[in-house]
């Protein structure tokens, strides 16, 4: 069972990036806390240790007034300790970085399964994957990482502090380049940001192109095409090349500076310390120990120049993020929702539709379909037969005009009850790469052996499952393209026909299979469920040989009903279609 994430990204865009994901860190505040805390002890066990190395110095082995295994023993007992507590320190904060990138990737998952047709209508899918790994992957870095790099920076001033106490002059010299590292990544920080921002697009757009030459590898292959569209990833990735190579030029300029200047603090520690010495205003404890803390400095100001890439690349990342938490889900559950009694009664009233790219699909058609009528959609391509099915279904919703379903607007329903009530068989059918059983059983996972047999006997599919090495347990291919085109739709039928649906409706579902299997499919239909409802936007003569009306679209509109035989003597128009070829 899925864990529901404990916290959401916060909803105000006014906020910046950070605050509106401080609700997902205050919600592991407790593994990240501890996490911090433990790093922290462990750095003031490592600063404790080139003190312990000044005073062994001074007292071992100059003044020779100390044992010097004393001090080699306490070097190696915060050794172990700092070691011990450094793994713990570590093993939280990876928990906490997996537990915030859990939450964010269900988040933005179960946003992406609210959003309506419209949305995946508009966006590629390549782009969704890009923002669902890899940016997440950047902002969860960031929040997790981020808060125990900056603690890991505190070594510099808990250093600074015994460095003062120590050698007061020599702590200012060794510190004295700190302040142009700082200037010098807030510089960097503004270069990096749109190029981290274009990477993340960049990327992508590769991975636009991967997905969809996974998921149309058959076309490629079928136009021999493969070598046109490794041109096209070679252009994709030669668009991030060309952004990663303008982020490591910047890089380029700057972090050898951020990485060098603590160096040159020591050559100035090594310089004043070693005159101090020779005055006799410091010991050569004293230069050891500084030569070390020094040393210590050079890694957080180092994670300081990565935090601030990190950094950008998290805040491109979850701008790409919220870009989709942000689209409101166009098709919502009412809230006062009505569930009338089970018939299968639909009508359409004067519904206009275009969709969202502004092609328009419906003009004021008006359409009444009876509970338990066998209804035949026939036009021409585009003239909007699939569409009905679409807002019967609420995929989308009307423009104008409104979609009744046993008399109440299908915008007033549930729409778990209403994908219920209206089953849909697709004409181009897609199953999952799981096992038959599974993909029959996809709408009511609970089902028995014996409820997804029925159903599959129904939809004709029973008796090619069986000649299946496994049966209903054969794990189909991706997509189901280890079956043929005709399975594939017998499948998806049964699939439909087990939520039993009191309306069904059939996009050309029955092209893929001959003419035999078609009847059988609409014979045993009848056979099995009385009373059902059934549309089907049909592609052949047989098919429209089996339903009670048939009706003819044209642009939108309805603009004959009756029979078949009484439209082919007396509709020109439909006799036209029909000579056509009945393109769905």
């Amino acid at each position: 069972m899925r864990r529901a994430p404990k916290a959401g990204i916060s909803p105000d865009r006014s906020k910046s990036w950070l605050r509106r994901a401080w609700p997902l860190v205050r919600a592991h505040r407790a593994l990240l806390i501890t996490s911090l805390t433990l790093s922290f002890i462990g750095l003031i066990v490592q600063v404790q240790i080139p003190d312990l190395v000044r005073v062994g110095i001074d007292e071992a082995l100059v003044a020779r007034t100390e044992p010097l295994a004393k001090y080699v023993w306490l070097i190696a007992v915060l050794a172990v300790v700092q070691g011990v507590i450094n793994l713990l320190a570590r093993l939280y904060l990876l928990r906490t970085a997996y537990e915030m990138e859990y939450d964010l990737r269900n988040i933005v998952f179960a946003h992406l399964m609210r959003m309506p047709y419209a949305f995946y209508d508009r966006v590629q899918s390549g782009e969704l994957l890009s923002r669902a790994t890899s940016d997440i992957r950047a902002v969860q870095m960031y929040l997790a990482f981020g808060p125990s790099i900056l603690v890991q920076c505190t070594i510099a001033g808990i250093a600074f502090a015994l460095m003062l106490s120590i050698n007061a002059p020599l702590a200012v010299v060794a510190m004295a380049t700190m302040p142009v590292i700082a200037f010098l990544g807030v510089r960097m920080r503004k270069a990096i940001f749109p190029v981290s921002w274009l990477i993340q697009a960049r990327l992508a757009g590769v991975a636009t192109v991967v997905d969809e030459n996974i998921q149309g590898v058959r076309i490629v292959k079928s136009f021999a095409a493969e070598q046109q569209q490794v041109n096209a990833l070679a252009r994709a990735a030669d668009r991030v090349r060309w952004a990663y190579a303008t982020d490591a030029r910047i890089r380029s300029r700057w972090m050898p500076v951020m990485d060098n200047l603590p160096r040159l603090g020591l050559a100035l520690v090594l310089l004043l310390g070693g005159l101090m010495v020779l005055d006799g205003e410091a010991t050569v404890g004293t230069i050891v120990a500084f030569n070390s803390y020094v040393l210590m400095l050079q890694p957080p100001f180092r994670m300081l120049g990565m935090i601030i890439m990190m950094g950008q690349r998290a805040a491109a990342s979850a701008h790409r993020v919220y870009d989709i938490l942000d689209r409101a889900p166009e098709i919502l559950d009412p809230e006062n929702p009505v569930t009338p009694e089970k018939r299968g009664d639909i009508s359409f009233e004067a519904v206009h539709f275009a969709y969202p790219d502004g092609t328009p699909a419906l003009d004021s058609l008006d359409l009444h379909v009876r509970a338990g009528e066998t209804v035949a959609l026939v036009g021409s391509t585009g003239s909007g037969k699939s569409t009905i099915a679409r807002l019967a279904a609420r995929f989308y919703d009307t423009g104008a005009g409104r979609v009744l379903l046993d008399g109440v607007d299908v915008r007033d329903y549930p729409l778990e009850t209403l994908r219920d009530r209206v089953g849909i068989v697709p004409d181009e059918p897609f199953l999952f790469s799981v096992s038959l059983h599974e993909n029959i059983a996809f709408g009511h996972p609970a089902a028995t052996r014996e409820e997804v047999v029925t159903a599959a006997v129904a939809a004709g599919a029973h008796e090619f499952i069986q000649d299946l090495p496994e049966g209903y347990d054969t794990v189909v291919g991706e997509r189901g393209y280890t079956l043929s085109g005709g399975q594939r739709q017998r499948v998806a039928i049964a699939r439909a026909l087990l939520v039993n649906p009191p309306v069904l409706i059939l996009d050309d579902a029955t092209s893929a299979v001959d003419v035999r299997v078609e009847h059988e499919i609409h014979e045993a239909l009848r056979g099995l469920m009385t009373g059902r409802t059934t549309i089907m936007v049909a592609h052949r003569l047989a098919t429209i040989g089996l339903a009670d009306r048939v009706v003819l679209i044209e642009n939108g509109r309805v603009v004959a009903d009756g029979t078949h035989e009484s439209l082919l003597a007396g509709e020109p128009r439909y006799a036209r279609v029909l000579a056509a070829g009945v393109n769905a």
